[in-house]
């Protein structure tokens, strides 16, 4: 398969993907976007505002209303950074990683199923396009 197609299947075949598992979202439940950067800061570590944005390749101001509503939600915190008062370092709270325990639960527990429906051959297929993904997203 030549590589357009293969970029265009991908597209498609991922774009089913995030629809279905938006077609999840509960009102009230993290966004895409809010899961992102809590996410991020649950691995990651405390960062900065822009730091995140750079990470996330969103506009500074999309990441601080991103960053304002997962404060508003006790989900993140601010606090000024030790090595330049000037900076503010955003960190995850306890109630956003309880949050985004819950919601990862919740989410690898049905893809896991569906997982679970599929042959060993595709299961096996499946792990290793899950980390071919994964560096296909750190090239784009």
């Amino acid at each position: 398969m030549e590589i357009e197609s293969t970029a265009a299947a991908l597209q498609i075949a991922v774009g089913r993907l995030v629809r279905r598992l938006r077609q999840t979202h509960v009102p009230g439940e993290l966004t895409l976007a809010e899961a992102s950067v809590l996410s991020r800061l649950d691995r990651e570590g405390a960062t900065t505002p822009g730091e995140l944005a750079n990470l996330d390749r969103v506009k500074p101001q999309a990441m601080g209303a991103t960053l304002q509503a997962l404060e508003q939600r006790d989900l993140v915190s601010r606090a000024p950074d030790p090595g330049d008062g000037r900076r503010v370092l955003m960190a995850v709270t306890d109630e956003g990683r309880r949050l985004l325990t819950d919601r990862r639960s919740l989410k690898t527990q049905a893809i896991a199923e569906a997982i679970g429906r599929l042959t060993e051959d595709e299961r096996a297929h499946i792990a290793e396009a899950a980390h071919l993904l994964d560096r296909l997203a750190e090239e784009l």
